[in-house]
């Protein structure tokens, strides 16, 4: 009963993401990642903030507390905003764009996590994936900066970005208040030669020395 009532909040929540092309590709970008303790029932949420082009790391934040949600696909906002909300709050700089460690309106019901935290914070958001959740593409070349779209019921909801050749490519979605375009470009922006984009990329190498 309670995944019919958070189906129904999605839903509702969907209908208020923005979706429009920044007026600017931003200077200061964030990555979040969450990691967990699994005996401790832990959540740590990490957040770097980097500067561009450089790619400089400027600031970062942790949060911890306890998990408040099981892993159940699909819901994996309610499992990850509080954390991320969290340390978002100890950031001592805003970023202009946030990259998420998740899906933005690439979703079943138009909310992975990228919409849920943007709809929380009012920032800009993009969802870089390592798979897809769901949705219909045909497999970019074998190319850093090739892609495809993404199509859920008729319509574009994301891209397959291949960030490196030879490596496999991630699934990039907007979040709220950026388009497919502006999202596509910040994250190619982001890359530095690994498969993920470098502020999502620092975020988890940190989430992952937190844990420990």
């Amino acid at each position: 009963m309670i995944f019919d009532e958070l189906k129904r909040l999605q839903e509702e929540l969907a209908r208020k993401i923005v979706l429009k092309p920044l007026e600017r590709l931003p200077e200061i970008v964030a990555g979040a990642d969450v990691s967990y303790a699994r005996k401790e029932k832990r959540s740590y949420g990490v957040l770097a903030v980097l500067r561009l082009p450089e790619l400089e790391e400027v600031d970062q934040a942790v949060a911890e507390e306890e998990t408040p949600f099981p892993y159940v696909p699909g819901f994996l906002s309610f499992r990850e905003v509080p954390v991320l909300k969290k340390a978002f709050a100890r950031l001592k700089r805003r970023p202009e764009v946030l990259l998420v460690d998740g899906q933005g309106i690439l979703h079943p019901r138009g909310l992975g996590l990228a919409s849920h935290l943007g709809l929380e914070l009012g920032i800009p958001t993009i969802g870089v994936a390592k798979k897809p959740l769901c949705g219909e593409f045909d497999w970019p070349a074998d190319r850093a900066g090739a892609w495809k779209p993404i199509y859920l019921e008729g319509e574009v909801k994301g891209a397959v970005l291949r960030t490196r050749k030879g490596v496999k490519p991630v699934f990039v979605s907007p979040g709220h208040l950026v388009d497919l375009e502006s999202a596509l470009e910040v994250v190619q922006r982001c890359l530095v030669g690994y498969r993920l984009p470098e502020p999502i990329r620092k975020a988890h190498l940190l989430s992952q020395r937190v844990k420990k």
